[in-house]
């Protein structure tokens, strides 16, 4: 396996999530962001001491955006074809194989990216037995 290619330090501006308006008091109302649209909105009108809105300078740095801490970014793989894709790109991305992937296929899959030098990010998923 090679390892990755180096890079600036990835740094996130906001690691928590910004969770919807009154989300915490009312069960009825979800956590997933919604703007808030009314009028007379204290979280709209940005007063100080309520929660943030999502906006764009809390986007991150785009040579480290999507990266994982390995310095790798995340390809999707669902068959041992799609591992040779990764044949001269190994350094900047990681092969994750699918969830869908039947565990036979996945100890091939293992097998070509070891033969590549191809990193698997979850390479012992479903393939190790219980004991």
């Amino acid at each position: 396996m090679v390892a990755a290619k180096s890079h600036v330090p990835i740094v996130k501006k906001k690691t928590t999530k910004f969770n919807r308006h009154q989300s915490d008091r009312f069960k009825c109302v979800p956590e997933s962001w919604r703007k808030p649209k009314g009028i007379d909105n204290r979280v709209r009108r940005r007063f100080k001491g309520n929660i943030a809105m999502p906006k764009i300078g809390y986007g991150s740095n785009k040579r480290t955006r999507h990266m994982m801490p390995s310095g790798h970014k995340a390809f999707l793989v669902q068959n041992s074809r799609d591992v040779e894709l990764l044949l001269m790109h190994n350094r900047i991305y990681a092969a994750e194989i699918g969830h869908a992937v039947s565990s036979r296929k996945r100890v091939e899959i293992i097998a070509k990216a070891k033969a590549l030098g191809v990193k698997v990010t979850n390479a012992k998923a479903r393939v190790t037995t219980e004991s």
